[in-house]
C-alpha cells in the first residue's frame, strides 16, 4: 500500500460526524487513547445519550465533565485519575469485571458496539494497520464495532501478533504525528526496594513472569539480574523488562505457551520501550481473553504473578479495586494471574504491597476491610503476601494461622492494636 492513504485523511470534526445519539461507543486506552478525536467528540453537543465504555485512558477526559451531562456517559472497565471523581459524582460508573471477561461482552453482543475510537499505525504494504501498544480488548472492539474511526499516528508502534485492523475497515480517520503518552517510573522508595528483594527470592530460574507497572514492580525486575532464562506471559509490561531482555535474562526458552516469545496485552512506559517493541516479532500482542485465559496461563511452568493491593484484612481478603467506596482502578487482571499462577506447576501468586498508607498512619493490615471496599481476590484464592517486613504463604492456613502471618509482616506500629482488634472478633489468643 503506499502513501495516497494519507490524502484520505479527514479532521477530527469530521471524523466524529460519524458518531450518533444513543450510540455505543468504544475508546482505545492507555498509551494508545485517541485524544484528538476524543476532544472532537466532546465538542459536539447536537448528540445525546452516548455511552462510552473504555479502559483507563491518557489524558484528559473531557466526555466526563459536569457540561457533558445527558450528552455522553462513560462506563469505565477499569479506571484512572481522570474519571475517579466523575465516578464519585455519579457522572460516569465503573463495571466491576475480569480482564480477560471484557472481549466476550462485544463479541457476544452484550454490549452492543456502534462506533469504536482507536488510535493506529500507518498501514504497510499490505493494507494493514497494527493496533500498537494496546491490543488488549480494542481488538474485540474493532471486530466487533459497525464503525471504526481512527487516529492513524506515524509514532504509534507497529506491533506483531494479533494487533491488525483492516484499512479498508475504517470508516474515517485524522492523521497525525505525535509522540505518545510515556509513563516514567518515580524514583525507588526504601520500601519499594525491599519489597523488591523479597519478591525478587521468590523467583526461580526458568519463571514466567505476570506484573504490573509502578515502583514495586520496577523495584523486583531491578533485582532479577542474577537469574537465569525467564520468561514474560503478561497482561501488560513496562520499561524494566526491557533491561532484562537487553542483560539476556528473559530468553523464553522454557515456556510451554508461545516459546521464545514475549507475551502481552497492552505496554505502558516511555519512549524507549515504545521503540523496542516496533517491529519486533519477539514480541507478540494478543487480546487479554488469551493472555489473561486461566487455562493459557497454567500451561506455563513456575508462574510467577506480582499483584498489588489496597488493603488485605487479616483472614486474607484482597481490596485492590476501590478504597472504601470510592473506585480506584478496577480487577483489572488480577484474579486471572492469581489462579493462573496457582494452578501451574511450581507457580507462586504473589500480592506485594507497603505495609502502611497516608505516610505510616494507617496500616494496609486490618482486621477487616473498610465499608464499601472491594474484595478482588477471595481469601480463597489469596497465596503470598509480601510486604518490607516480610513474606508469608497464607495457602493452607487456618483463620488463626493466617492473622498470626499477617501480622507478623504488619508495620510494627500497628501489631499490638492489630492483635486485639482480631481477638475481639475471633476471640484468639496470641
Amino acid at each position: 500500500m503506499n502513501n495516497n492513504w494519507k490524502s484520505l485523511a479527514v479532521s477530527p470534526e469530521d471524523a466524529v460526524k460519524h458518531i450518533g445519539s444513543n450510540q455505543n461507543v468504544f475508546i482505545h486506552g492507555a498509551c494508545a487513547t485517541p485524544s484528538s478525536l476524543i476532544d472532537a467528540m466532546s465538542k459536539r453537543k447536537d448528540i445525546e445519550n452516548v455511552k462510552l465504555y473504555h479502559l483507563h485512558t491518557t489524558g484528559s477526559a473531557s466526555f466526563a465533565e459536569p457540561s457533558m451531562t445527558g450528552h455522553f456517559f462513560s462506563v469505565s472497565l477499569f479506571t484512572g485519575a481522570p474519571l475517579r471523581k466523575a465516578i464519585e459524582e455519579g457522572r460516569a460508573d465503573f463495571m466491576p469485571i475480569f480482564l480477560s471477561d471484557i472481549p466476550s461482552l462485544f463479541q457476544s453482543g452484550q454490549v452492543k458496539l456502534d462506533v469504536a475510537l482507536l488510535q493506529l499505525s500507518p498501514p504497510d504494504i499490505h493494507g494493514f494497520c497494527s493496533l500498537g501498544t494496546s491490543v488488549d480488548t480494542a481488538k474485540a472492539a474493532a471486530d466487533h464495532s459497525k464503525i471504526i474511526i481512527a487516529e492513524i499516528n506515524e509514532q504509534m508502534p507497529r506491533t506483531h501478533g494479533n494487533s491488525l485492523v483492516a484499512f479498508k475497515d475504517i470508516k474515517a480517520f485524522i492523521h497525525t504525528n505525535r509522540p505518545l503518552v510515556e509513563h516514567k517510573s518515580d524514583p525507588e522508595t526504601d520500601i519499594e526496594a525491599r519489597i523488591g528483594e523479597l519478591v525478587a527470592d521468590l523467583v526461580e530460574d526458568r519463571s514466567t513472569l505476570q506484573m504490573g507497572i509502578g515502583g514495586i514492580p520496577d523495584a523486583v525486575l531491578m533485582r532479577l539480574k542474577n537469574k537465569h532464562d525467564l520468561g514474560i506471559h503478561t497482561e501488560m509490561f513496562s520499561d524494566r523488562v526491557v533491561d532484562l531482555f537487553e542483560s539476556g535474562v528473559i530468553t523464553n526458552k522454557y515456556k510451554n505457551v508461545h516459546p521464545g516469545r514475549i507475551v502481552t496485552s497492552f505496554v505502558a512506559g516511555s519512549k524507549r520501550l515504545f521503540d523496542f517493541v516496533n517491529d519486533n516479532p519477539y514480541v507478540e500482542f494478543h487480546p487479554c481473553d488469551r493472555t489473561n485465559d486461566t487455562n493459557i496461563i497454567r500451561k506455563n511452568d513456575k508462574v510467577i504473578a506480582i499483584n498489588s493491593a489496597i488493603q488485605v484484612d487479616l483472614t486474607g481478603q484482597v481490596c485492590a479495586d476501590s478504597i472504601g467506596h470510592k473506585i480506584f482502578s478496577g480487577i483489572g487482571g488480577q484474579m486471572d494471574f492469581i489462579r493462573g499462577a496457582a494452578k501451574s506447576n511450581g507457580g507462586k501468586p504473589i500480592l506485594a504491597l507497603p505495609s502502611t498508607a497516608a505516610g505510616g498512619k494507617v496500616s494496609r493490615i486490618v482486621p477487616e476491610l473498610n465499608l464499601g471496599a472491594g474484595v478482588v481476590t477471595t481469601r480463597g484464592h489469596v497465596h503470598y503476601i509480601v510486604t518490607e517486613y516480610g513474606s508469608v504463604n497464607l495457602h493452607g492456613k487456618t483463620l488463626k494461622e493466617r492473622a498470626e502471618l499477617l501480622i507478623s509482616i504488619s508495620h510494627p506500629d500497628f501489631r499490638g492494636e492489630l492483635k486485639k482488634q482480631i481477638s475481639a472478633i475471633r476471640h484468639f489468643i496470641f
